[in-house]
């Protein structure tokens, strides 16, 4: 049986539409208390802290749960001594040193906890491996000859953000790196290199987004400071590939429009990309590369 540690964002609701999809038994949706997940309010749910990670564990091992997956967007809590429980006391000293090394120390202390009281953790993309899309050009658009250098300058970027534990996206031009993400992530980052744009709210449709909205960039008459740049984005190098995962989506294409990027090279089996039918289109739309790029390609 399978548990689902479910944060927010795309993520949660995309793999349970998977698991449903092929027929699976719906998993034991967990939350962490202050970050529901976007699935079906008929669905039974266990809310827990982090200081009752212990009590959780045994109540799953008591449903027959055998694999947990961990999905979704979460922050790291504050530790209040007077919620810990008996269950959970003895693991606390562990989670407090590991969050002192922040989301990747947190992480793999939290892999090692569960793994320790008898759980298999499954990535996502195992339980979805649609979530990963196959190498190469996905769309209409090619890569020119500076993405290609620029998505090298981003990949070595990212690399030394990762051993920082600092994020997992840069934007590049010309060989500059404009912008690094922060604990706020890759769409905000983005958003950050856009001027405000009226636009029409987006609706689900890409094809009437890029149309009744975005149409002015095309022509040159919005302001795009990061005019042909690239987003890259990639895992940490060493970077347990089971939980956190790199992953982006419509909105992330939409800003990218907005920002004026010329491309968005993610590495090949390290993001997940929600909605891929979506970002193919309204990168095709706007004159975006969408390139799934092998590590180290020239």
């Amino acid at each position: 049986m399978l548990a689902l540690i479910a944060g927010e964002g795309g993520l949660p609701p995309a793999l349970f539409a998977a698991l449903r999809a092929c027929g699976a038994p719906d998993p034991v949706i967990c939350q962490m208390a202050g970050f529901a997940p976007d699935l079906p309010a008929d669905l039974p749910r266990k809310t827990f802290r982090l200081e009752t990670l212990g009590t959780l564990l045994a109540d799953l091992r008591d449903m027959g749960v055998t694999d947990i997956c961990m999905a979704g967007r979460v922050r790291r809590p504050v530790i209040d001594a007077r919620a810990i429980d008996p269950a959970t006391a003895p693991l606390i000293a562990r989670l407090a040193d590991a969050m002192a090394l922040g989301d990747d120390g947190t992480l793999r202390a939290i892999i090692m906890i569960l793994e320790e009281a008898g759980f298999t953790v499954r990535a996502a993309h195992d339980i979805a491996p649609g979530l990963l899309p196959r190498a190469g050009v996905q769309g209409r658009v090619q890569p020119g000859a500076q993405h290609i250098g620029d998505a090298t300058r981003g990949e070595a970027m990212v690399a030394m953000m990762g051993h920082a534990d600092s994020g997992q996206a840069c934007v590049v031009r010309g060989g500059e790196v404009l912008a690094t993400e922060g604990p706020d992530g890759t769409d905000a980052m983005i958003a950050a290199l856009c001027l405000p744009l009226v636009q029409t709210a987006y609706d689900g449709d890409p094809v009437t987004w890029v149309f009744d909205g975005v149409m002015d960039l095309i022509r040159g008459d919005a302001p795009a400071p990061a005019r042909g740049a690239i987003l890259f984005k990639a895992p940490k190098p060493d970077q347990d590939r089971r939980v956190d995962l790199p992953t982006i989506g419509a909105r992330t294409f939409m800003l990218a429009a907005e920002a004026g990027f010329d491309a968005v090279v993610i590495e090949t089996g390290g993001v997940i990309v929600l909605d891929q039918p979506q970002c193919v289109a309204i990168a095709d739309a706007m004159g975006i590369a969408f390139w799934v790029r092998d590590r180290g390609a020239a």
